[in-house]
């Protein structure tokens, strides 16, 4: 007989599972790193309220991990009771594996050393900034390289920017200054960016959930981002792929797969 859960004790049973694959992954000095909804969800304990109220459902348990660590990785993840997908393993195995586990239902996404999608975000030397996530600046692009951004990805970077400061060297404030590095040498980058922060700006007021205190916090912080990301010298490479702004493709197309 097939169990159907309800959202909330899905939620709690894939935090719990998200928990302790991270005590395991330390334990065996493994750089596992939660990105993806769940990674929302702990970083953003005040005002996960959001998740529910707006109707975010959570689907799947994402990592960021090391490849140096795969091996070490892949052997925790079978002692845990996962399989691998042999397709996924197959055509990407080098920069992620897709688990499945039956006697849970849970399905794990590992990303090693960097997230591809329509954009790339870089996790060379960032896993040991923060014990449970990816730093929350990464969280922050995570959600704004996608080029066609939908309301589940509003919705996180709405309790991201709500939760947390913009500025600062708190591992509690998002790094505004290594974003704005990060985008001066890549156009493509940088239009998706500003284009999703303005555009969830702009539909702020259909949350009615949101008091005004909230809408005014997130656009303060949205305003702060666009500004350094503007004020930040480009680079030559930047400045050439500029001119050309649109005509061209500026992402990458993702690759679908099966999760």
């Amino acid at each position: 007989m097939t169990i159907v859960l309800d959202s909330t004790m899905r939620e709690t049973l894939m935090k719990a599972e998200a928990q302790r694959i991270l005590a395991e992954g330390k334990r065996r000095n493994l750089h596992l790193r939660l990105l993806g909804a769940i990674a929302f969800q702990v970083h953003c304990p005040k005002y996960s309220f959001l998740s529910a109220k707006l109707s975010r459902v959570l689907s799947d348990l994402d990592f960021a991990a090391y490849s140096k660590e795969r091996r070490a990785t892949e052997l925790m993840m079978r002692e845990f009771g996962y399989a691998d997908q042999p397709m996924i393993t197959a055509l990407f195995g080098d920069r992620r594996l897709i688990f499945d586990n039956r006697s849970n239902g849970m399905h794990v996404d590992i990303f090693f050393d960097k997230l591809e999608m329509n954009h790339t975000i870089p996790f060379t030397d960032r896993l040991d900034l923060d014990e449970m996530t990816i730093p929350l600046v990464d969280m922050l692009l995570e959600k704004m390289q996608i080029v066609q951004i939908n309301e589940k990805d509003i919705i996180d970077t709405i309790m991201l920017l709500r939760e947390h400061g913009v500025n600062g060297d708190s591992p509690e404030a998002v790094d505004v200054q290594y974003l704005a590095r990060l985008l001066s040498n890549d156009w493509g980058f940088y239009h998706t960016v500003t284009t999703n922060l303005q555009k969830i700006q702009d539909t702020l007021s259909k949350y009615a959930e949101l008091s005004a205190e909230d809408r005014n916090d997130i656009i303060e912080k949205i305003q702060k981002v666009l500004k350094a990301v503007e004020d930040h010298p480009k680079t030559l490479s930047w400045k050439l792929r500029a001119k050309v702004g649109t005509k061209n493709k500026w992402y990458r197309d993702v690759e679908e797969v099966n999760r």
